[in-house]
């Protein structure tokens, strides 16, 4: 991969220089950053469309104070938007996807993770036949992989917009525009939100691809090859960042609702610790409990007792819902401009067969997204009684998927629904309100509890019976007792509780439940009863386009 700092729009994410433009991204971004902009007119200074690919880099650009705002909140919007005009169709002229080439709802960063944590597991199928979809059903993919590229592409080009951010607003360039103290204040507490949006992107790489190249805004601005680095070497700069930003990031739920503060840095450190492992071969679990803990019993995040369906309801930045979401991925019906992107394609994807698409708030289904019978058999109580986790629409659903490509075959989900907890309808029924929880304080009781099962000395077994339960009560599922509190039964509660929420792969790997047989499912392998597969499977390939254009990086072994 050839690599500018400056770069963020290239097919190959080669040299260009940065295109920001804040038209449609910002009019969601504006209840979430407080922007008091008017974004509606073609005529006026940041409420349009940056001029040419130099402006963003220029000093004019930052006369106004609020630009700094606004370039952080470019790296919110790409977490699910995939360009600066919503969706950012690669093949309509004016649009502008943020990766050239590379359609903007295609690669929507929270679409590209769904796609590489859920369909290699039991959790998820996707009936499509798009290009190399298929071979993310069956862990058969290979290096050409089109979606796999999208989401290396997309984490790098976060992490570039986050690198020039940190480069535009050091100590010397601030004092040489004249900014004031209070302003220089705000902007050291969006460097260190930055940097943890540049470690989540790290960790995503790591967790996904092993080892890959490390930029920061400390490498020189240009084309140069970046050295790729093993994976014990990026979990330990992301350690190192997280730690680094504490004494920076606003204190817990003090910021404003989906942009993270400190519990959401602990939340991500205490993961790679749990998965230290998998990472760099050394037990962490000690750590992440430690961490886990402090969250629990410091923080300001509180458990919802709410009815388990009200989390992923339409309203649920309002419903009780939030207050335990540390890290939501925000949308925003009337303020987004992206309808194959992020909750969009999530909510519409998983709509088909005698489904009423009304019923869930939207106006159409595609027929795409449903589960495997392995992952219904984790609850044999999802009755009105029981545990009401087990969101399934079985009318005209068969639970066999004898053919992946016919939506009918096998269970659908209702998990997520555009429809306000009341029962009323949302905003709009063609892009979804309801925000995606990328972390939230329910995983925080289930890693503290797999982290005292997995021995460590500063958990407590009875401790995290207390918190497993407390998320079962909330369930409908019966309690537990500390003798059910097994490594079996916390990757099952995981599934039950963080369904379709982005975990599943990377939990299945650190359980060694991912690749072999010792856990198999229906297409696992590529065959419909399932088949063990290559261990090599646990890291996807490096792309081949990244490697043609950086030929100084390293495949990973088995591709």
């Amino acid at each position: 991969m050839q690599v500018s700092n400056s770069t963020l729009k290239n097919k190959n994410l080669k040299h260009t220089k940065m295109k920001i433009s804040f038209k449609y991204i910002s009019y969601f971004l504006l209840f979430i950053l407080g922007l008091n902009l008017t974004l509606t007119s073609c005529t006026g200074d940041l409420d349009v469309t940056p001029k040419d690919d130099d402006e963003f880099l220029s000093e004019a650009f930052y006369k106004d104070p609020a630009s700094y705002k606004q370039v952080l909140a470019k790296l919110y919007a790409g977490l699910y938007v995939g360009g600066n005009d919503g969706d950012g169709d690669a093949n309509t002229p004016g649009k502008n996807p943020d990766i050239a080439g590379i359609g903007g709802d295609f690669s929507s960063y929270l679409r590209l993770l769904f796609v590489t944590q859920e369909f290699p597991t039991d959790e998820a199928i996707i009936a499509w036949a798009d290009g190399n979809l298929p071979s993310l059903n069956g862990q058969t993919w290979s290096a050409d992989n089109e979606f796999l590229y999208g989401t290396f592409s997309r984490a790098f080009y976060h992490i570039s917009v986050a690198n020039e951010f940190l480069r535009q607003t050091t100590d010397e360039k601030l004092t040489a525009r004249g900014v004031d103290a209070n302003l220089k204040a705000q902007i050291a507490a969006f460097r260190a939100e930055a940097r943890f949006l540049r470690a989540f992107s790290y960790y995503n790489l790591m967790d996904l691809f092993g080892n890959v190249p490390i930029t920061t805004e400390n490498d020189p601005v240009g084309f140069f090859y970046p050295v790729q680095k093993s994976r014990a070497e990026v979990f330990a700069f992301i350690e190192s960042e997280l730690k680094d930003i504490d004494a920076s990031l606003v204190a817990s739920k003090q910021n404003e609702y989906g942009r993270v503060d400190k519990t959401a840095a602990k939340f991500l450190l205490a993961q790679i610790y749990l998965n230290s492992k998998v990472y760099t071969g050394t037990d962490r679990n000690n750590e992440a409990a430690v961490v886990c803990k402090d969250i629990i019993d410091n923080s300001q995040y509180t458990f919802a007792n709410i009815p388990y369906k009200n989390l992923f309801s339409a309203d649920n930045n309002r419903n009780g819902a939030q207050n335990e979401f540390i890290f939501p991925v925000v949308s925003d019906g009337n303020a987004i401009r992206a309808t194959g992107g992020g909750m969009s394609f999530i909510l519409h994807a998983s709509i088909g067969g005698s489904m009423d698409a009304a019923a869930q708030g939207m106006n159409g289904g595609w027929a795409g997204i449903r589960t495997r019978k392995e992952f219904v058999a984790l609850f044999p109580d999802a009755t009105a009684t029981g545990d009401k986790r087990g969101t399934f629409y079985t009318k005209g659903q068969n639970l066999d998927i004898a053919r992946v490509d016919i939506f009918t075959e096998g269970y659908a989900v209702t998990k997520y629904t555009n429809v306000n907890s009341d029962g009323t309808a949302a905003q709009r029924n063609d892009i979804p309100d309801t925000d995606f929880p990328m972390y939230r304080l329910s995983d925080v009781y289930l890693m503290y509890a797999e982290a005292a099962v997995r021995g460590a000395s500063a958990a407590n077994i009875a401790t995290a019976v207390g918190y497993v339960n407390k998320i079962r009560t909330r369930a409908g599922a019966a309690t537990i007792a500390a003798s059910d509190l097994t490594l079996d039964f916390i990757l099952n509660e995981r599934g039950r509780e963080l369904f379709w929420e982005c975990h599943r792969r990377t939990d299945l790997i650190r359980f060694g439940k991912f690749t072999g047989g010792s856990k198999i499912w229906q297409w696992k392998g590529g065959v419909m009863n399932g088949s063990a597969t290559d261990p090599s499977r646990d890291l996807m390939p490096i792309p081949l386009k990244t490697i043609q254009a950086n030929p100084t990086l390293k495949q990973n072994p088995g591709y």
